[in-house]
């Protein structure tokens, strides 16, 4: 399992994103009522909806409008009949990409989708195109503090993880899908602080990208769908780990 360096970027755009807080906290709003509607809103049962919320408050997300999300799950409200849409494609450079979508108009989103990667030199592929070169597993991101990262990996196999990754700046955990949850949980017990936890698709193998022309027509290709108010979260198994 290859180990992937996207919070390094999103630690970076932190100051980006300040100026688009209400897109983002948008974002989660759809993220939490879908995950609702789909588990109940009760996050102690329902572990997709635990994760929106926790992704949501490391965002800084207030609890109003946590708690206005999760009732609309239940009010009827239009927000609620989102649906989930994977979009699978092909970037310059050949990095495989895929767009994970909440959307209410399939007719919208996949024209966006398309010309996001049409207008940056890449091709939008057909189901399964690219997701065989990744897995659904539980992503753990933590702080150091101060830690090695051999009393890490002891303290993160204790919780169930299956591997982990040491960065400059933070520590890595990897899980399957039923062992997220209490891995995070025990992480956290542990004293650890969870930057963000995630269910991700992450790469086999990371593609190393020398062309800077070509770095740049990726950073724009994954910028444009970040910014489309359908996408919640984009994948590759680009190595950008020059950005560490």
């Amino acid at each position: 399992m290859a180990g992937h360096n996207k919070w390094s970027k999103i630690k970076n755009k932190k100051g980006s994103e300040d100026a688009r807080r209400g897109k983002i906290f948008t974002k989660h709003a759809r993220n939490i009522t879908v995950a609702a509607k789909e588990g109940g809103v009760n996050p102690d049962y329902n572990p997709a909806l635990k994760t929106a919320i926790e992704k949501a408050k490391a965002d800084n997300m207030p609890n109003d409008n946590i708690e206005r999300a999760i009732k609309k799950a239940s009010g009827g409200d239009d927000d609620a009949n989102f649906e989930r849409v994977i979009y699978e494609g092909y970037g310059p450079g050949g990095v495989a990409v895929i767009v994970d979508c909440l959307t209410d108009n399939k007719n919208r989103t996949a024209p966006d989708v398309r010309h996001a990667f049409d207008k940056n030199g890449g091709n939008l592929g057909t189901d399964g195109s690219v997701m065989f070169m990744f897995e659904r597993k539980g992503d753990i991101i933590v702080d150091k503090a101060g830690k090695d990262i051999d009393e890490f990996m002891m303290d993160a196999l204790e919780a169930g993880s299956e591997d982990v990754k040491e960065y400059k700046e933070y520590f890595e955990a990897i899980t399957d899908v039923e062992s997220f949850n209490d891995a995070s949980d025990k992480l956290k017990e542990m004293g650890y602080k969870i930057e963000r936890a995630d269910l991700s698709y992450l790469a086999n193998n990371l593609i190393k990208v020398d062309d800077p022309s070509i770095e740049e027509k990726l950073s724009k290709l994954i910028d444009t769908l970040e910014d489309n108010d359908d996408v919640q979260e984009v994948y590759s198994n680009w190595d950008d780990s020059s950005e560490e």
